[in-house]
């Protein structure tokens, strides 16, 4: 995914958009927890993904908040706001999603960020921090739904191919005859 200066952050809550801004300026609001697992965001205002799904933002991280209740995918940096807010505490457990590793958040305090430079945009300009408010099972009913279009996009596709492998069939078969 190129990383050109024009882009935008659409907040799930609210729909409010943000942008144009430079992609420094949007990792440096994920890291602040101004970016929540289900905003959107885009370089061109056409095509809109959900934020973790832009690896270079860097929400690997799941938040145990409680036994069944999750945030995230989220940064290092806004677990961090959140344990300096109060929301979670330094025992709370975090989940990996790249390595699949379980943690208390004291033994990766280390890897937090130090400082995280706010850029060009001044805070007026800026989204709200985003609070811990996605119950485990609206992730759930999220993950449901995006399951569900997955696997009609791959019927689709399925569909196409053989739909395609009969037409090349025909072909050969037509440029076989004499």
């Amino acid at each position: 995914m190129t990383m050109d200066p024009s882009w935008y952050l659409r907040k799930y809550e609210g729909g409010g958009i943000f942008g144009p801004l430079p992609f420094h300026q949007l990792t440096c609001w994920a890291a602040k927890a101004r970016v929540a697992p289900r905003d959107l965001v885009s370089s061109d205002q056409q095509t809109w993904v959900k934020a973790p799904m832009v690896s270079e933002l860097g929400m690997d991280w799941l938040v145990e908040v409680t036994s069944e209740r999750y945030y995230g995918p989220t940064t290092l940096g806004a677990i961090n706001e959140f344990v300096r807010l109060g929301e979670v505490t330094p025992e709370n457990f975090v989940i990996n999603t790249c390595d699949g590793s379980r943690r208390k958040i004291q033994e990766i305090t280390t890897f937090f960020p130090n400082h995280i430079e706010e850029g060009d945009v001044s805070v007026e300009q800026s989204p709200a921090t985003a609070g811990m408010s996605i119950k485990f099972e609206e992730r759930i009913r999220d993950l449901e739904r995006s399951l569900g279009d997955e696997r009609r996009a791959l019927q689709e596709a399925e569909a196409r191919y053989r739909e395609l492998e009969q037409r090349y069939q025909q072909l050969l078969a037509s440029s076989a005859q004499p």
